[in-house]
């Protein structure tokens, strides 16, 4: 039997055979009571890992899907872009396409979101919502959540929009102590499960907010979501599959305990800041400021990129990301994500010092 590539690369990651044959369960009926019986199991944990008492949503869409949603449910006057890669730019577009006036605070990629210049932009009064990504898959950045949030503490009218799709389930986030009114995130990161599903928080502010917005359309709309939660139902067909998969990883979440999780994405990721230094490489975000869940190696020895994947996946069947947008060649990713350990993380390493 030949041997799958399995994934090192940032999302997808690898799924686990447990998580796969929970995915394939038999299918059950969305709008009736073993459905209803489902959602409701889950969703203490769910709570639990968001650190909220609000309610969680299950979104059948990438987590671009919930980005769209949150500007049009809550942006009014205008919406500050936080932007430090390449999905945190890709906010300021989302807006503008959504017919909102937005505004950014652009970093050069690699640096880190700065809580001051949050501040300042606010003090103009100009804005009513800020979108963040936590940790910018692209450039290995983990923004100061702690430190921007306390900045919003200090403007209760704006609503702030925090993308965790790569640090949820990887490091601890507490979205009511945080005052984070949306906190969304995807499947397919350090929850370990496949594509095309994510979950979201809203808080109450949020969805008064949501109640004065006209045009929030309807797939997306968040007093849908919640209307339709009372119930433990979904807006629209749900991807059951997928809910299937998350009530067995949330099982092997609270068996291995969250905290116990997060520490062990933070020793994976050590492995690889370890390597990154004994190999000579550079990291590319800044120090103090670098993602627990991937690392953004910075390609400084001039080495072929393109062809350090190929030997990988040709010799040792692992994939590795070879950078994104505008810095591919000049970095590489390394993901630490999701059921990945010790051993799995520094057999990658092993096999990335046989091919180079």
């Amino acid at each position: 039997m030949i041997p799958h590539d399995k994934l090192f690369i940032p999302g997808p990651v690898e799924v686990s055979p447990k998580t796969l044959a929970a995915f394939s369960r038999p299918m059950i009926g969305h709008r009736g009571e073993d459905f209803k019986n489902l959602y409701r199991a889950i969703h203490p944990d769910l709570q639990r890992l968001f650190g909220t008492k609000q309610p969680v949503f299950l979104s059948t869409s990438s987590a671009w899907g919930v980005m769209e949603a949150s500007i049009r449910n809550l942006v009014d006057r205008g919406v500050l872009t936080c932007m430090c890669g390449a999905f945190s730019d890709k906010w300021f577009d989302v807006a503008k396409r959504c017919g909102k006036n937005a505004e950014p605070l652009q970093v050069e990629w690699g640096k880190h979101i700065d809580h001051k210049a949050v501040h300042r932009h606010l003090a103009t009064g100009k804005f009513d919502t800020v979108t963040l990504i936590h940790n910018e898959t692209s450039t290995g950045v983990m923004n100061p959540l702690a430190e921007i949030c306390c900045v919003l503490a200090k403007y209760p009218d704006v609503a702030l929009i925090v993308d965790t799709v790569s640090s949820f389930a990887g490091v601890k986030i507490e979205m009511d102590a945080l005052g984070i009114d949306v906190l969304l995130t995807g499947a397919q990161k350090a929850l370990a499960l496949p594509p095309g599903f994510s979950l979201f928080c809203v808080s109450d502010k949020a969805f008064v907010r949501a109640e004065k917005i006209p045009n929030r359309g309807f797939y997306f709309d968040f007093l849908e979501f919640k209307k339709q939660q009372a119930g433990w139902m979904t807006p629209s067909t749900p991807s059951i599959g997928h809910i299937h998969a998350l009530q067995s990883k949330l099982e092997e979440i609270f068996e291995e305990g969250p905290d116990a999780r997060f520490d062990r994405h933070a020793r994976t990721n050590a492995l690889v800041h370890d390597w990154v230094r004994r190999t000579g490489f550079d990291f590319f975000a800044e120090e103090d400021f670098r993602s627990k869940t991937l690392t953004c190696v910075k390609n400084n020895r001039g080495i072929d990129v393109l062809e350090l994947v190929r030997k990988l996946r040709e010799k040792h069947h692992l994939v590795i990301d070879p950078g994104y947008g505008k810095i591919k060649g000049q970095t590489f990713r390394l993901s630490n994500m999701g059921d990945e350990t010790e051993e799995t993380v520094s057999h990658l390493l092993a096999c990335l010092d046989d091919v180079l």
